[in-house]
């Protein structure tokens, strides 16, 4: 074994045991965005189910009666108190399986130290003076609070959907079991209970709690009940020209959020039956065939593709820059308070710059890599505007669309809610600043595409065609472009996505190909959550 080979090793093994290996194994108890995407489109179905068609002219029903039929279905009230209890459910599993990993890891540190008990809530919030394992805790304790907060907003909800469908009971059943760790959701239950109780009774704190605590449709149900209550005619006539508003919008926004992707899935079945079809008739001649793929005269060993993935994508990327940045974060968010600048629009800036310098180490580290192999042959990080790379670009757009879809269906059942995501999308989902969100789209429709096809498709999977076949290049790249994004659950949708983007650079060997569907299917991505985000009013 040589030194070079002799580092590597040690440094893969630090990658493995401290940030790669510990990333995945904690993505397992992370919830997935899936439920909260989920539940998001559940209320734009309820907002949507408010539509009344009967206008004036009868232009109202002609326009949006049938497809909100098809949009929202005979019964929304029944689908989503199923939507929502369901991830009740999975929220309960996760808050328990947190509980335990609490459990027994202050077991443990009970076990090493008699100090535990001296240790307060308080004295974890501090954590200057804490151990890895006080940290950890103090962490998974964040993770619990965010966890019950989560669960009560679903039982508050729940509660008001057995309400809205007459089963009383059940909802104050759900209302009466809010954690009492939480007085604001425990004062809100009470105040629900009063309001649907038999006899009703109404406070003057019931109205600016709804106000503050519930939104969307939920908010709309117990106003409307209050109203009522209140024989508020002026109120409610008002809230009810609000609702009439949205739903008409709320129409619109889930006729792109669904068919959008259904188009995509049939153009994209459509052009995966052409593709085999060609197979089984041309043979060796075929586009899927192996000989049909584009070769590379790769000048280096299997050492200096090693040394780019472990030293400049993990050691450089996610270890030295995060900490350099680290250093200047609170620099960065005076700058921007002084700038005037909230909260959401540091995080987005924050975001783009630790991803550009992130991007640009390890590329830096890989170009230091490979010059001394230069002048590289033609087809090497190959751009060309003159070719029909945005045809095959956006076909593969329209492939990646159903196999992927499919593939995360299943891989939804089977992790059930966890296996974590990646942080961002929640960010953004939650986000309402435009030039925050610009900043977010900028970051994952351009930045991404093209640092993240440099690396993966431009360079790792043409220097394992050296040692493999161009398909097991395509695979293996594949696995280690979906690992890299550290959220377990994210591996096989990804590694899927990553087979397209490797399947249409392969066959182009023009680098703006699989960038532009990287750049498609990140934008949708995006779009999709900022429609839905955009409901969470």
């Amino acid at each position: 074994m040589t030194l070079r080979q002799g580092i590597l090793s040690i440094l893969t093994v630090v990658v493995l045991l401290f940030l790669a290996g510990p990333a995945l194994i904690s993505s397992i108890q992370e919830q997935q965005i899936t439920d909260r995407l989920e539940l998001h489109q559940t209320d734009l179905l309820l907002q949507a189910s408010e539509l009344k068609l009967a206008g004036d002219d009868g232009q109202f029903g002609q326009q949006f009666g049938p497809l909100q039929m098809a949009l929202v279905g005979k019964k929304p009230g029944e689908t989503a108190l199923k939507a929502y209890q369901d991830t009740r459910k999975t929220a309960q599993k996760n808050l328990e399986a947190l509980q335990t990993k609490a459990k027994e890891l202050e077991e443990s540190l009970a076990s090493s130290s008699d100090n535990l008990d001296a240790k307060t809530d308080s004295s974890l919030l501090l954590s200057s003076e804490l151990t890895p394992q006080e940290l950890q805790i103090k962490s998974i304790r964040t993770k619990l609070f965010d966890q019950e907060r989560l669960i009560n907003q679903l039982k508050i909800n729940i509660g008001i959907l057995h309400a809205y469908q007459g089963d009383l009971e059940s909802a104050r059943t759900s209302w009466s079991s809010l954690s009492e760790s939480f007085i604001d959701n425990r004062t809100l239950g009470s105040l629900l209970v009063q309001l649907w109780s038999n006899p009703p009774e109404v406070s003057a704190e019931m109205e600016p709690q709804i106000q503050r605590q519930l939104t969307g449709w939920f908010r709309d149900r117990a106003l409307t009940r209050l109203y009522d209550l209140q024989q508020d005619a002026d109120a409610l006539a008002t809230l009810q020209k609000e609702e009439q508003a949205i739903a008409q919008q709320t129409v619109k926004k889930l006729a792109l959020l669904s068919v959008g992707p259904v188009l995509g899935c049939i153009v994209g079945i459509g052009l995966i039956v052409f593709l085999v079809v060609q197979r089984v008739i041309n043979g060796q001649d075929a586009m899927l065939a192996e000989g049909n793929a584009q070769t590379w005269e790769t000048p280096w060993n299997w050492e200096i593709t090693w040394q780019v993935v472990v030293v400049g994508f993990f050691i450089v990327g996610q270890v030295i820059v995060p900490l350099f940045f680290e250093a200047f974060k609170p620099t960065i968010a005076q700058l921007g308070a002084m700038a005037g600048l909230g909260g959401g629009r540091i995080t987005a800036i924050s975001t783009l710059t630790i991803y550009s310098l992130m991007s640009i180490a390890t590329l830096a580290v890989l170009y230091v890599s490979i010059k001394k192999y230069q002048p590289f042959e033609k087809n090497w990080f190959r751009i060309n505007l003159q070719e029909k790379w945005w045809l095959w670009g956006f076909s593969g757009y329209m492939v990646a669309i159903p196999l992927v879809i499919g593939v995360s269906v299943v891989n939804q059942a089977f992790w059930q809610g966890r296996g974590g995501s990646n942080p961002l999308l929640q960010t953004v989902l939650e986000e309402g600043d435009p030039f925050a969100l610009g900043i977010f789209f900028f970051t994952a429709a351009i930045a991404a595409p093209i640092f993240e096809e440099i690396l993966f498709r431009g360079f790792i999977l043409p220097s394992m065609t050296r040692y493999m076949s161009t398909w097991g290049a395509i695979a293996l790249s594949s696995f280690i472009f979906a690992a890299a994004h550290l959220s377990v659950s994210e591996i096989l949708p990804l590694m899927i996505l990553g087979m397209v983007l490797g399947f249409v650079y392969t066959r182009t060997k023009n680098l703006l190909a699989p960038m532009m569907v990287h750049s498609l299917w990140n934008s949708a991505t995006m779009l999709g959550l900022f429609v839905l985000g955009s409901n969470a009013t």
